[in-house]
């Protein structure tokens, strides 16, 4: 199993899991009650049920680099491109826009 924490404008709103059913996601109880709440996507709207997914959300898998910089860390951490939790681990901690991804520690992949 692995598990990330999902921060918006640097603000831990929830956690992501990748467990043997597929995925989820869910906003933190804290980050639901406070008075600046917005959701990291459109697609997953402020609510305190659980988010579940056979795949990885598509938002999260676009916060993933393409190109030669996704070409980049596939070689040097040697990350099958179809294990896009490890990528999104290694490289979503700084990046664009609002959300950024930080692997709990213990929980992530082992070469990261």
């Amino acid at each position: 199993m692995k598990q990330a924490n999902v921060y918006y404008k640097s603000q831990l709103a929830g956690v992501l899991t990748e467990n043997d059913e597929g995925y989820e996601f869910c906003y933190l109880p804290a980050y639901l009650s406070s008075g600046s709440a917005k959701p990291v996507s459109l697609t997953l709207p402020l609510q305190e049920d659980i988010f579940k997914s056979s795949v990885l959300f598509p938002f999260f898998d676009g916060l993933i680099p393409e190109g030669w910089l996704l070409d980049i860390a596939i070689r040097d951490m040697d990350i099958s491109i179809l294990d896009r939790m490890s990528l999104l681990l290694l490289c979503c901690k700084d990046c664009i826009g609002a959300v950024s991804i930080e692997p709990i520690q213990g929980k992530e992949v082992d070469n990261v």
